[in-house]
């Protein structure tokens, strides 16, 4: 690890991003039903001026760096349900696109019970710089497609896809899925009683995690603020690594999703 800090505790000079690294903004965009599908924290990427942020390989794979299984199934449920989805292509450890930037786990210096020596000590400017390359394109790009298609009267459900651990700091969590909401719960109870029907499942309402823990700033932002339906699913991360484990639960959350946007009388998904 001996260019893990890379410099990443020093005032921002140098662009974060180099012109051969991957675009922050994953789009993956198809005609399709109402739904527009989100994935803050899709990668464990880091871009090379940050290096390893002090951090063993190891660390990088793990849930501090990303939520495992929550990309593949963004892309299914997209390609199953039809719509635009919006990936984010660097790790929550560099800036957590689903906090409001000034919040102090916007940029963690402590995930879970592992310390982020590259995060340790960053001034203004280092932190303004994260905010720039990474979190404000990301909401940017989705700010420009919900626009554009209330501008063309699609109606729209934000749906952000995340993981969780199945233990956290010695705890174990028993639900399978949550489903987390903001302050319209109208899409949030639809779900929840569309889950809840398959007796095998502990579904959470508002759990793990709720916007009492500040995750809310996606769907509040890009749903809530526009009066659009939203909803944040998280599926415990054990349940989501093979690629049978990801098709059964897109199975699962596309019937939820096609059944509760029948329940509020928007126009049903076509499936390809």
């Amino acid at each position: 690890m001996a260019d893990g800090l890379a410099g990443a505790a020093d005032e921002a000079a140098a662009p974060l991003l180099a012109s051969d690294e991957p675009p922050v903004v994953d789009l993956q965009d198809s005609a399709g039903g109402p739904f527009v599908f989100l994935c803050e924290h899709a990668s464990n990427r880091l871009p090379k001026a940050l290096g390893d942020l002090g951090l063993p390989a190891e660390a990088l794979t793990r849930h501090i760096a990303w939520d495992p299984g929550a990309a593949a199934m963004t892309l299914g449920l997209a390609a199953r349900l039809g719509g635009p989805a919006i990936l984010q292509s660097y790790s929550r450890l560099v800036i957590d696109c689903n906090r409001e930037p000034g919040l102090p786990d916007a940029i963690t210096t402590l995930s879970e019970d592992t310390a982020i020596p590259g995060n340790q000590d960053l001034g203004p400017d280092a932190r303004q710089q994260r905010v720039d390359a990474i979190w404000a394109p990301f909401h940017a790009a989705i700010d420009e497609l919900v626009e554009a298609r209330i501008a063309a009267g699609k109606p729209s459900v934000i749906v952000t896809l995340h993981s969780f651990t199945s233990v956290y700091r010695g705890v174990s969590r028993p639900w399978h899925v949550g489903i987390i909401s903001s302050g319209e719960r109208s899409f949030a109870e639809a779900m929840l009683s569309a889950l809840r029907r398959d007796p095998a499942l502990v579904v959470g309402d508002d759990e793990p995690y709720s916007a009492r823990d500040n995750v809310d700033y996606t769907i509040r932002r890009h749903g809530f603020d526009r009066g659009l339906p939203h909803v944040m699913i998280e599926v415990r991360n054990d349940l989501v690594e093979s690629a049978t484990d990801v098709a059964a639960w897109v199975e699962r959350l596309g019937d939820a999703l096609l059944e509760s946007a029948a329940a509020l009388g928007l126009s049903p998904a076509q499936e390809d």
